[in-house]
């Protein structure tokens, strides 16, 4: 297995928000054995922008994360400049964001771990949304498992907060041929099934 290099400035950023999540939103790691030890693609539903903070501290600092996030973010004054520097990369939504897509898959066939929501956008109110295929093409593309993420809709305040993971698995590629839009699709809707499944386990 491939050692990952530390990033000082997630390290940082790690520290300052330990006591948030710590103390203010406690957050709890369900499934801690379902953490990757390898390259692969976490995917998460997507309820609050928050949510990437809440699936960093529950990995851990040894687990660093790369995310997508939107263009727009990564241009505002401080803020854009530590998630540069903290691994994080923009993305243009809306429309084929090439460069977005090549480092997504170098960090992937570098054995990193790339956070991504194949909903695309947020569901507040914890309903689960249709997934976009671009989580389902990295992953038959750069052949590392997808590890399926649970967070409930509802973020309390000094009360335990769950983070679910589920097992890690490689997604169903076609067979002597390249992966057509409906295989993305069909390994995007049973990801989505897999997230879903992991729901009952953050009441325990």
């Amino acid at each position: 297995m491939k050692k990952r290099k530390k990033n000082v400035i997630y390290c940082i950023a790690y520290m300052v928000l330990w006591v948030v999540f710590r103390i203010v939103m406690p957050t709890r790691c369900i499934n801690k054995q379902n953490r990757p030890e390898g390259g692969a693609l976490l995917c998460a539903n997507h309820t609050r922008t928050n949510d990437p903070l809440f699936i960093a501290y529950a990995l851990g600092w040894h687990y660093q994360i790369h995310v997508m996030a939107k263009e727009e973010i990564m241009h505002w004054p401080f803020i854009g400049w530590v998630l540069k520097h903290g691994g994080i990369f923009g993305v243009k939504r809306g429309k084929a964001d090439v460069a977005a897509i090549k480092t997504a898959m170098k960090y992937l066939k570098d054995g990193e771990l790339l956070l991504m929501f194949p909903e695309g956008t947020r569901h507040q109110d914890g309903e689960f949304g249709d997934a976009k295929t671009g989580a389902a093409m990295l992953a038959l593309r750069t052949g590392v498992p997808i590890v399926p993420i649970y967070l409930p809709a509802e973020k309390k305040w000094f009360r335990w907060n769950p983070v679910v993971f589920g097992e890690a698995y490689y997604p169903k590629a076609p067979e002597g041929r390249k992966p057509t839009p409906e295989d993305y699709h069909a390994v995007a809707d049973d990801l989505m099934e897999r997230i879903e499944a992991l729901k009952p386990q953050a009441g325990r």
